[in-house]
C-alpha cells in the first residue's frame, strides 16, 4: 500500500541544547522500518520529474522502489550507477532545490525525502557490506586529477569504473578536499568520506596527497609524464574580504581557515596544535552554507553568543533552510538587512567589536535579488571579539600561473566547456569550483562527472 501521508518522516536529531556542545553528527538517519516507510510515499511517476532535478542523475524512482520493497543493497547499487560519493550526497546536497524540488507530491504536500533515503540506502550498505567492489580490468590509458574534492573524487571514480589508470594528487595531507577541510564533523563525519574514498582506492584509483601542483609538478610536466589528460578539480579556495578598516586585525578569520582549523586541524581538541583563540562573542558575516557551518562551530567551542550578519532578509538567506533551522535552534543569533562597515580594536589591538549599519531592500539587481541599500542615521556597535567573514571564496590563481595557455575568467574561475569541462588548452579538462566559484558539492560531482564522459570519449577517439 502507498503511504499518502502529505508529510516527510521526520529526520530524528539530537537536540539542540546536548548538539550545539559536541561535534558529533546532528541528523541521526532513519531506522530501516522509517526508510520504508518513507519510500512508499514515491509514487514512482513515468516521467521521473525528480531525476530531471539531479545533477548526476541517480536514477532516483528506481533506487526509492527497492527501499520500499526492503531491498537495501539492490538500491545502493542504482544509486552507485550514477554517483561516487552517495553517503556525502544524502547528508549535503541542497535537495529541497534540485531532486526534491521537482517532486509531485511536493504539489500539495511535502516532497518525498529522497536525500534522506539517499543517505539511509549508503549508510546501511556501509554498515552492513565489507564485500570490496571489484577492480575493473585496466584499460591502458592514464588520467590525472588534481583536487581530491567532490568533483575530483568524481572524475576520478567513473573513470576508474572503465578501467582507466586513474592518479589523484591532493595538495593537501589528507584527501577529501572541501568535504574534509570545510563540512563540519557534525555535519558530515569524515570517517564518512574516507570510507567514499577507500571504495574509489579499491576500484583502483591512486591517491597522492601533499602534491601542489604548479609547485612540486606542472601540468604539462604530467602530460609528459604519459597521463593522457587532465582534469583540474582544486576548487576555490581563496577567500573573499570586505576590505573594510580592521580587517587585519588579531581575531578575524576567514571562514576558510576557520574552518580548515576546526575540521582538519581538530582545533576544538585540547592537544590540538592550531587552537583558535577562546571567543566569546562571534560574528559571522555572510548568510551562506559556510556562514551556517562556521557559526554553528564557534558555538560549539564555546562561545556565548554567535551572529550571523547578513545585508540581506532571511527570504535571500542562500544557505539551506535546514541548516538555518539547526543553527535558529542551537541558538545562532540572525542579525538580518545589516552589514558591517568597520571592525573595532581593543586596547590590545585585538577585536572589540564591529559597527553596522542597518540595511534596506530596493529594487531588484542583475540576479534577480532586491539590491541592499544603506538606511540613513542606522549605524551601531555590536561588542565583539571574534569576526569571521564567510564571503564566498575565488580559485587559487597557482595553477593558472603555471600552465600556459590556460584561460580564466577575470575573476579567477578556469574557462571550460559547460557540457564537456574542457579548457583552452587540449588535453586538459576543469569543473566544480575551480570553474565556477564557490557552489554546492553536487554540482562540482556533475562536471566531474561530465568530464569524465568526455575524456573517455576523447581517448577512445583517438
Amino acid at each position: 500500500m502507498p503511504n499518502m501521508s502529505p508529510n516527510k518522516n521526520p529526520m530524528p536529531t539530537q537536540a539542540p541544547d546536548i548538539r550545539n556542545k559536541n561535534f558529533d553528527e546532528v541528523a541521526l538517519g532513519y531506522s530501516e522500518e522509517t526508510a520504508i516507510d518513507e519510500a512508499k510515499r514515491c509514487l514512482n511517476c513515468k516521467n521521473m520529474p525528480c531525476v530531471s532535478g539531479c545533477p548526476v542523475k541517480i536514477h532516483i524512482p528506481e533506487f526509492i522502489k527497492e527501499v520500499s520493497e526492503g531491498n537495501f543493497e539492490k538500491a545502493y547499487q542504482i544509486i552507485s550507477l550514477s554517483s561516487s560519493l552517495p553517503a556525502v550526497c544524502g547528508r549535503v546536497c541542497p535537495q529541497e532545490r534540485q531532486c526534491e524540488s521537482k517532486c509531485v507530491r511536493g504539489i500539495k504536500g511535502e516532497s518525498v525525502g529522497i536525500g534522506r533515503l539517499e543517505r539511509f540506502v549508503a549508510d546501511w550498505h556501509n554498515k552492513n557490506v565489507t564485500e570490496k567492489p571489484q577492480k575493473p580490468t585496466p584499460n591502458g590509458h592514464k588520467v590525472a586529477v588534481i583536487g581530491s574534492g567532490p568533483s575530483g573524487l568524481t572524475c576520478a571514480g567513473d573513470l576508474a569504473k572503465k578501467g582507466y589508470e586513474v592518479t589523484i594528487f591532493e595538495a593537501l595531507h589528507l584527501a577529501g578536499g572541501v568535504l574534509v577541510y570545510g563540512i563540519p564533523e557534525f555535519r558530515l563525519p569524515k570517517s564518512i568520506v574516507q570510507k567514499e574514498i577507500d571504495t574509489l582506492i579499491d576500484l583502483g584509483v591512486k591517491v597522492e596527497t601533499n602534491m601542489v601542483i604548479g609547485k612540486v609538478l606542472s601540468i604539462d610536466e604530467l602530460l609528459d609524464d604519459g597521463f593522457e589528460a587532465v582534469f583540474i578539480g582544486s576548487g576555490a579556495g581563496l577567500p573573499k574580504f570586505m576590505e573594510i578598516p580592521g580587517e587585519n586585525l588579531n581575531g578575524v578569520y576567514s571562514a576558510n581557515e576557520f574552518l580548515t582549523r576546526v575540521n582538519l586541524m581538530k582545533a576544538y581538541k585540547e592537544d590540538s596544535k592550531t587552537p583558535i583563540k577562546n571567543s566569546k562573542k562571534v560574528a559571522v558575516v555572510g548568510g551562506g552554507n559556510v556562514a551556517m557551518d562556521a557559526a554553528r562551530c564557534a558555538k560549539r567551542l564555546g562561545a556565548d553568543e554567535v551572529y550571523i550578519i547578513y545585508r540581506r532578509s532571511e527570504a535571500e538567506l542562500p544557505a539551506r533552510l535546514e541548516e538555518v533551522e539547526h543553527a535558529k535552534e542551537e541558538g545562532i543569533i540572525f542579525k538580518l538587512l545589516t552589514n558591517p562597515t568597520e571592525i573595532l580594536s581593543d586596547e590590545n589591538g585585538f577585536v572589540g567589536g564591529v559597527k553596522c549599519v542597518e540595511m534596506e531592500l530596493g529594487e531588484p539587481d542583475s540576479s534577480g535579488r532586491r539590491r541592499p541599500q544603506i538606511k540613513p542615521n542606522s549605524e551601531f556597535v555590536i561588542d565583539l571579539d571574534c569576526v569571521i567573514m564567510a564571503l564566498g571564496t575565488s580559485p587559487n590563481p597557482l595553477i593558472k600561473s603555471t600552465t600556459e595557455g590556460l584561460e580564466t575568467e577575470s575573476w579567477g574561475g578556469i574557462i571550460a566547456d559547460e557540457e564537456t569541462g574542457l579548457t583552452s588548452r587540449a588535453k586538459i579538462y576543469a569543473g566544480g569550483d575551480a570553474v565556477t566559484g564557490a557552489a554546492t558539492v553536487i554540482l562540482a560531482m556533475g562536471a566531474g562527472k561530465a568530464a569524465a564522459d568526455a575524456i573517455m570519449k576523447d581517448i577512445e577517439n583517438k
